[in-house]
């Protein structure tokens, strides 16, 4: 029998995996039919739904990870800007995405937090404040994944096999997923965008980024991972500072 494999596991949610299986349990009522509309809706490699039994979700079986340099190709990663790409261009699945002002409201709240409470000196979140808010900029939505974490996308042989975790998955700005997928690996977007092309706005890629790392920072910190580690979310936060002196 193959071994038990915890790829993630806090309060809200748990992935194991069992071989070529994932086996996902979320204790919120809907989050996994709403992932599994996801996969359906969306024109890109999913994993096989092999059963979905509230509040268990088992999948048919990257990139690479945060806070180690990604062994992919460009190649594999140009693959993945495609794969994208026609992800953006599909059309917008029936679902509401979420208000910017919640995006903005969660911002403010996360950086009171984090001023409050966290070792970052304060002129680094401020700073990431503001270029963060440059992501509350409206734009036309997008199929985006939502949630487009490095972990998430499988390549073999420079070619992207599947796209995991779609709970998050609905309309929204392309330019979140750019970041979100190349946060802490930023000198690979310019492969990413080889595949996916290069009309995209930088400017909110790098606001999204900020974004990213400061909404993150508290619910990391809580559910014992560590934003602080090397190449993790505070030395993206350090990275947008070093840029500006």
């Amino acid at each position: 029998m193959d071994e038990v494999e915890v790829v993630v596991a806090h309060d809200e949610r748990a992935t194991l995996r069992v071989g070529e299986v994932f086996v996902k349990v979320d204790g919120h009522p809907t989050r996994l039919a709403t992932e599994v509309r996801a996969m359906h809706l969306a024109p890109i490699p999913t994993p096989e739904v092999l059963w979905h039994e509230p509040p268990a979700l088992a999948l048919s079986a990257a990139l690479g990870v945060l806070g180690a340099p990604s062994e992919a190709s460009p190649a594999a990663w140009a693959a993945a800007g495609r794969m994208i790409r026609r992800l953006h261009e599909a059309p917008l699945p029936p679902r509401p995405g979420r208000p910017l002002s919640d995006v903005e409201a969660e911002l403010e709240k996360e950086c009171e937090w984090l001023l409050a409470h966290s070792p970052l000196p304060s002129e680094v979140v401020e700073h990431n404040r503001e270029i963060a808010r440059k992501a509350l900029t409206p734009r036309p939505p997008a199929f985006i994944h939502g949630d487009l974490q490095i972990t998430h996308v499988f390549v073999e042989d420079d070619e992207v096999t599947g796209i995991l975790d779609w709970s998050e998955g609905g309309p929204g700005d392309a330019m979140s997923d750019l970041a979100i997928l190349t946060l802490g690996h930023e000198e690979r977007l310019e492969d990413l965008l080889a595949g996916y092309g290069t009309d995209v706005d930088r400017g909110a890629i790098r606001a999204w980024w900020s974004l990213r790392s400061l909404t993150a920072a508290r619910w990391l910190l809580e559910h014992g991972f560590d934003p602080d580690a090397p190449g993790c979310e505070f030395d993206v936060l350090r990275a947008r500072m070093r840029e500006s002196s």
